[in-house]
């Protein structure tokens, strides 16, 4: 997916395509938020006022490459985890054979699909306390990207609920259905709180 151009992208979200959708578009806005940090790192790094912070600084930036690569990642995996959910959902349902089958493979697909954009979640979360970092160490001068990048990562994290959610709302599996939902809950929580708690410090930073 993330070898087509940012046009093509966009164009492929705009289509009837089944995909790239939700989750994948979700896991590239995480990953641009984080890139965000990764940005005011590198421009902290050997800044002579920032010495004492830039071990910090690098090991952040060795953290925000292994988390971009990791949502870059999830952009294909989204996509490819829908593509059995959606040949499930044209089966046929002429006789009781034929959606029994129909019912079982799509309870399969639909707990893989759900699992990734709850990873994406996931890494979510993880990037938003990167980007505290960066917006306390980071360089002043560009101390609101971190703050975009936290907004970034706390709208892909509510994008990647609403796919987490659309995914478990048929499953037959109580039990897991609800673990599903209380996780991906307590990650947007934690998600939420800390996210607008970096963007209230960025924004009392750079007001006047």
């Amino acid at each position: 997916m993330l070898n087509k151009s940012c046009y093509q992208f966009i164009d492929a979200l705009a289509s009837k395509a089944p995909v790239p959708g939700g989750g994948g578009a979700s896991a590239l806005v995480a990953s641009i938020g984080i890139a965000l940090g990764s940005m005011v790192g590198n421009l902290t790094v050997g800044k002579k006022r920032y010495i004492d912070s830039e071990p910090d600084i690098r090991e952040l930036l060795s953290k925000s490459q292994l988390m971009i690569d990791r949502l870059n990642e999830l952009v294909q995996k989204d996509a490819a985890a829908f593509e059995p959910l959606s040949k499930a959902y044209g089966m046929p349902t002429d006789t009781p054979e034929q959606r029994s089958d129909k019912e079982t493979i799509l309870q399969k697909a639909l707990v893989k699909a759900a699992m990734v954009p709850m990873e994406i979640a996931e890494c979510c979360l993880e990037g938003i306390y990167i980007l505290e970092e960066y917006a306390k160490k980071g360089n002043r001068l560009v101390i609101s990207d971190a703050g975009v990048g936290a907004i970034f990562c706390k709208s892909a994290l509510q994008g990647a609920k609403l796919n987490v959610l659309i995914n478990i709302k048929l499953m037959n599996n109580e039990t897991l259905k609800q673990e599903l939902l209380d996780k991906i809950t307590a990650l947007e929580s934690e998600g939420i709180v800390l996210a607008d708690k970096i963007y209230q410090y960025v924004e009392e930073q750079l007001c006047c």
